[in-house]
């Protein structure tokens, strides 16, 4: 590791969207539909979590998680997919197991961290296995009886669309700024990573912005 570097961010973010191709089944079912499977098992979760008991709550959750596992092979996405998740998440879903652990025991902890990572890994899933632009057509059309309040589903896409194309920009000014930092000897300073990102950050917003006005998209 280079001096300087942290662990973590060493490059941008994964973008959530990136598909891998492939002819499973799960690769050909519509983008709407594991929208809409993926708001349901978000909900079964949050059920499991709520409104059952600690001890079924987490079996329950761990079925699930193996369950979403499963699907990934069946999809024949890469090995280390949903590896690479946790490892991605690891100080958040560590941190959430000790404050659950200190507060309502390890049962309760197991079912938290559980349904945590079965909503990540589904939403994963669905990333690998549906382009971005099928994504965006699907919230396009999901969105059409909100034209009825003044909300536009193809600006709602638009939006969706610049949220996505910004994350690993953000991430790339990122990591320069950590290897900028590391070349001044500041690598162990927060602000010298921080303050420069935000800075670029705010100007590429700008920039956007003008570009975007001067289309005549405000």
């Amino acid at each position: 590791m280079r001096p300087g570097a942290r662990r973590g961010l060493g490059g941008p973010p994964p973008l959530l969207g990136i598909a891998e191709p492939g002819t499973s089944w799960l690769h050909r079912t519509r983008a709407g539909t594991k929208l809409a499977a993926l708001a349901a098992l978000g909900t079964l979760v949050g059920v499991l979590r709520l409104g059952v008991a600690d001890a079924p709550a987490a079996v329950a959750l761990l079925a699930l998680a193996a369950l979403v596992a499963l699907l990934a092979r069946l999809a024949r996405l890469s090995r280390g997919l949903l590896a690479a998740q946790v490892r991605r998440a690891g100080w958040l879903l560590l941190a959430l197991a000790v404050v659950q652990v200190w507060t309502a025991g390890p049962v309760r902890a197991l079912g938290s961290v559980t349904g945590l990572l079965v909503c990540l890994w589904a939403a994963t899933l669905v990333s690998a296995t549906t382009p971005v632009p099928a994504v965006l057509a699907a919230v396009v059309v999901a969105a059409r009886p909100l034209r009825r309040v003044g909300i536009d589903p193809d600006r709602l896409a638009l939006g969706l669309t610049l949220t996505l194309t910004s994350i690993p920009v953000v991430g790339r000014l990122l990591a320069e700024s950590r290897e900028a930092a590391a070349a001044r000897g500041l690598g162990g300073d927060p602000r010298a990573l921080l303050v420069p990102t935000v800075v670029r950050t705010v100007a590429h917003a700008e920039a956007l912005g003008e570009a975007l006005a001067a289309r005549g998209l405000d």
